[in-house]
């Protein structure tokens, strides 16, 4: 007998998020918690998201419900680097739907938040998970948890095909689906499926939830808002990076170092990135643009500051499906220690079933437009043309 894919809540708990998203939370908290901030969302793809407005809003009124359990904070309490000020803080946490806005303009859904950024960070991984989940249970009603299974076991399969025995030892690979997931049921059964089906090489799941309820390790550190937001945050706009990273080693002393580069494009993070930096930071995540183009770049920079790029992480995590994870481990074997973090090819890969493409930004900081210049174009995202003219100008950073 067939199961559906849908389960009866969208949103499992707090902890039904990323990881990276709790990193940032802390730090925020201890660095920047009267700071205002603003994000939007927007459809990548174009896709008409009107109709599912109001299941949508029905869902975000659920989240106002959450609160943490015991349970989870024991869970975070057992993270050595998460702090007992920032544990109490999220037993007292509540989502507050005043900073949010949502509806329909020109015909397209619209979300907007705006708040202190201590409250509102945590809306954006379950509203995207939620418009995701509402959209897919409109469009694809009849698939079941099967046909995602039977997918998964397909790719699996073709993976221990394609690659050796060698190559397999050394690929490792986690779980980054929850944003666009299809389903919160996928997503679990994906991680359990890659948990028992290839162990040593899953090393965890970006959902915090997940990683609790299955005993698997929670994956993150940084997003692009850390480092977008420095840009308000008092240093001059072109130490804004240098601000973020060196506030992120000042709050996690070592833990939580992977730095993430294309905020403001490879070329002007490498500038920023000098050795000082690249010692206390264990490795580098890949967002956009040509990754081998940035692999290359990052083993140079690491080779011309005097650093063996052996020692350092590469993480992968732009769009990735296992067929593109293993032609980048192919091609670095041996050069740097690769590792992928899979999202909607994982949570969303389903026969006749097209993921949905779409984000929440963060747009201005302090009242002031912050930007993010991507090495892939179609990933920038500014409400303020002017802002970015300027951070191209400060920062070197050709139109395109």
């Amino acid at each position: 007998m067939s199961s559906s894919a849908f389960s009866e809540r969208i949103i499992q708990s707090l902890l039904d998020t990323d990881f990276y998203k709790l990193t940032m939370m802390q730090a925020v908290l201890h660095h920047y918690p009267n700071v205002e901030v603003e994000w939007a969302f927007r459809s990548r793809s174009g896709e008409d998201l009107t109709p599912f407005l109001d299941e949508i809003r029905q869902q975000i009124e659920v989240l106002a419900e959450l609160q943490m359990t015991p349970e989870e904070l024991a869970f975070l309490e057992c993270i050595p680097y998460m702090q007992a000020d920032f544990i109490r803080f999220l037993g007292l946490f509540r989502f507050d739907l005043r900073y949010l806005r949502i509806g329909i303009e020109d015909g397209e859904l619209v979300i907007h938040l705006r708040g202190p950024w201590l409250h509102v960070i945590l809306f954006e991984v379950p509203l995207l998970a939620i418009v995701s989940e509402v959209r897919n249970r409109a469009r694809y009603p009849q698939v079941t948890m099967e046909q995602a299974s039977d997918r998964l076991d397909e790719k699996l399969s073709w993976l221990r095909r394609q690659a050796s025995t060698e190559e397999l030892a050394n690929f490792t690979l986690a779980d980054f689906g929850t944003r666009r997931r299809f389903s919160y049921a996928v997503q679990a059964m994906v991680v359990k499926r890659l948990q028992s089906d290839f162990p040593g090489r899953f090393v965890g799941t970006s959902n915090v939830h997940l990683a609790r309820t299955l005993q698997v390790k929670p994956m993150g550190t940084m997003a692009h808002e850390w480092i977008m937001a420095h840009q308000q945050l008092g240093p001059r706009l072109i130490d804004s990076q240098v601000a973020a990273l060196d506030c992120w080693v000042r709050e996690y002393r070592g833990a939580l170092g992977i730095a993430l580069t294309d905020c403001i494009t490879m070329d002007a993070f490498l500038r920023d990135f000098d050795l000082y930096f690249a010692k206390l930071f264990d490795g580098l995540r890949h967002d956009s643009g040509d990754p081998l183009v940035w692999a290359e770049k990052a083993i140079a920079h690491y080779q011309r500051l005097g650093i063996d790029p052996r020692t350092r992480q590469l993480i992968f995590s732009d769009g990735l499906n296992l067929a593109k994870a293993l032609e980048i481990h192919r091609a670095l074997a041996g050069r740097t220690h690769a590792s992928f973090g899979i999202g909607t090819g994982l949570t969303c890969d389903i026969p006749g079933v097209e993921p949905t493409n779409m984000v929440i930004k963060m747009t201005a900081c302090n009242g002031q437009a912050v930007a993010k210049l991507s090495d892939s174009p179609g990933k920038s995202m500014c409400r303020d043309a002017a802002f970015v003219s300027y951070l191209r100008h400060v920062f070197d950073v050709a139109e395109g």
